[in-house]
């Protein structure tokens, strides 16, 4: 359940775990500026940022490291973000979603987040042997206990990186971000081409996450201090525990595959796994993180008034959607020649798996925005349980997936358990949390009738023209144009106009007075 504290109270303890939130008043003029203006910096960073990581990963690919080398990052990488999701048990949410003086209870947040994220890095130490070899790559043992670092680290930066969330600070956090881009990133190339392999990813991302602490805590500060009240501990266990299971979960998903591929076919295959993942994840990342950055905290302010979070979510969608179906479109349907335009003919096996890729990002960033939303909303139990349906059938399923069809089957598996069980599961737990499925079929249907345009164009001029790059231009653009006519009814609905606020040509009839008109009745 929730933390609240009773307005004006005077004390440092938190209020009744288990009543209601108390957020602040809807939808104020200050708040939508606040969220417009993070939003915008926040996907600045995020576009300026994977454009970085996408050069890199092309130096790396092209230039330093094989398949062989990328799968051992993908399975430390995994291990990694697995631990993350609960490195702070889930209480760094509290910093956000608390309505109060959130410096009261930080100290309590800081002790809580220390000590399960060193508690997990020596288990993990311990352990990394075993993990390396049950994944299929004996030899990740020192990668996994140097990259997994990051997890002490990243529970220290918990607290400060919280409060910039909280204050929709995305101009302060682009610059930490791009220095530990700049850092993390130099150290992972020197590393690469004096021939470390996996391990240089392991340091470079030590480097920065340590360049992303300090910076959080100048930009943040007082905010690094450590303090220990034992009912903010057991009141802030309450509220993130759930979350931190789900989100551990929710991890779990999104890299079992790497697990099962890493142990069924070896590290080679899941080298090419892992490059198609990283690509198909593009729109997602640059789209969806650059909205979750912001997203909870805006959904947080809105919880309180149901009708303006419903709005609220559907234009997010709709926004979302509308951006993101036209790159996995494009991915999708030039997989092959951008695989080899992009990263040479030897990783050609990887563009295969990459259509159904995409189509399974289409689906995280919906998911993602939903599972925000339900965090917001205070629907911590139905995301445990919608996280872990999700795992429970996605496991057998990737493992006869991937016997059967290598890298495609899993791609293929994914999209099938996610499509077909956890898109109908969200949607009804979205429904109990006052989000209609009506709005959420007005922010999807122009997008996606328009991403049915683009496929049939891209396929239809495919043939003829070719697959050379300035053929793929051509297609993309005549693609693109005819998604752009498909979408334009939506554009009312993506900027928040009512019908009844658009300025008509023709004098229409005034409703009676006290007469409800139909908008009123919506």
């Amino acid at each position: 359940m929730d933390i609240t504290r009773a307005p004006d109270s005077g004390t440092d303890e938190p209020g009744d775990a288990s009543a209601p939130p108390a957020p602040a008043a809807p939808a104020s003029d200050s708040l939508g500026r606040k969220v417009r203006s993070a939003a915008r910096w926040s996907l600045i960073n995020t576009v300026v940022l994977r454009l970085g990581n996408f050069a890199t990963g092309i130096v790396l690919a092209r230039f330093a490291l094989g398949p062989a080398e990328w799968g051992v990052y993908g399975i430390a990488q995994t291990v990694l973000l697995v631990l993350l999701s609960a490195n702070e048990l889930g209480v760094g949410l509290a910093i956000v979603r608390w309505e109060g003086d959130a410096r009261r209870f930080a100290p309590t947040v800081l002790t809580l987040s220390t000590l399960s994220s060193g508690l997990l890095y020596v288990a993990l130490f311990a352990v990394a042997p075993t993990v390396g070899g049950l994944l299929g790559s004996p030899g990740a043992t020192d990668v996994l206990r140097v990259m997994c670092l990051c997890v002490v680290i990243d529970g220290v930066a918990q607290v400060p990186g919280g409060f910039l969330t909280r204050e929709f600070a995305q101009g302060k956090r682009m610059i930490i971000d791009a220095l530990n881009f700049v850092l993390g990133t130099a150290v992972t190339l020197l590393l690469a081409f004096e021939g470390w392999g996996a391990m240089s990813f392991a340091w470079g991302a030590v480097v920065g996450n340590l360049v992303t602490l300090i910076g959080c805590w100048l930009a943040a500060p007082g905010t690094l201090r450590y303090g220990w009240d034992p009912e903010q501990a057991r009141a802030l266990l309450r509220f993130g525990l759930p979350l931190a299971g789900a989100s551990m979960l929710a991890l779990a998903v999104v890299n079992v595959d790497t697990m099962v591929l890493g142990a069924t076919l070896g590290h080679v295959s899941l080298g090419f796994y892992v490059l198609a993942f990283n690509m198909s994840g593009w729109p997602v990342r640059i789209i969806s993180e650059a909205a979750r950055r912001v997203s909870f905290a805006g959904f947080s302010r809105l919880a309180d008034s149901p009708r303006a979070l419903a709005q609220g979510f559907g234009r997010a969608l709709g926004v979302l959607i509308t951006g993101t179906v036209p790159l996995c479109v494009l991915l999708a349907g030039f997989a092959e020649p951008v695989v080899r335009l992009v990263y040479g003919s030897q990783w050609a096996p990887a563009a295969a798996a990459l259509p159904w890729l995409m189509a399974l990002g289409l689906i995280r960033i919906g998911s993602e925005l939903a599972y925000d939303c339900l965090v917001a909303v205070g629907q911590r139990r139905s995301l445990f349980l919608v996280q872990g349906l999700w795992l429970v059938a996605l496991i057998p399923v990737l493992l006869v997936a991937a016997r059967l069809n290598g890298i495609v089957g899993v791609s293929q598996g994914h999209v099938l358990v996610a499509g077909g069980l956890v898109v109908p599961v969200f949607l009804i737990a979205l429904r109990r949390g006052g989000i209609g499925l009506g709005l959420i079929a007005r922010a999807c249907v122009w997008p996606f009738l328009g991403g049915a345009v683009m496929a049939a164009i891209v396929l239809g001029l495919q043939l003829p023209f070719g697959d050379g790059p300035l053929a793929l231009l051509v297609i993309g653009t005549i693609a693109l144009a005819g998604y752009t006519v498909c979408v334009l009814p939506s554009r009312d609905f993506l900027r928040g106009v009512r019908p009844d606020d658009r300025p008509h040509r023709v004098r229409h009839r005034a409703s009676a007075p006290g007469r409800p008109t139909r908008q009123d009745m919506r």
